[in-house]
């Protein structure tokens, strides 16, 4: 499950991207003026919000476990 949950979070993070990149192009290309540009970053947001929503989701079931890092020792 852990491996799933990895593989499911980098493929997100991946789609953000993707899309970030798809809209600097439409940006590029249209100078600024194009549906597609506009269409491209609220699909990124979607896709953040999903990600923040699954990652907390996750989290509260148990399948995420925070973990500290080990205290470093000062001269």
């Amino acid at each position: 499950m852990d491996f799933l949950m990895r593989l499911l979070v980098i493929g997100v993070l991946l789609a953000i991207v993707f899309s970030l990149g798809s809209a600097l192009f439409h940006l590029v290309r249209s100078r600024g003026h194009s549906q597609k540009m506009v269409r491209a970053l609220t699909f990124r947001i979607g896709l953040s919000l999903a990600l923040f929503i699954l990652l907390m989701i996750a989290w509260l079931a148990g399948l995420l476990t925070p973990h500290a890092t080990p205290p470093v020792s000062g001269p």
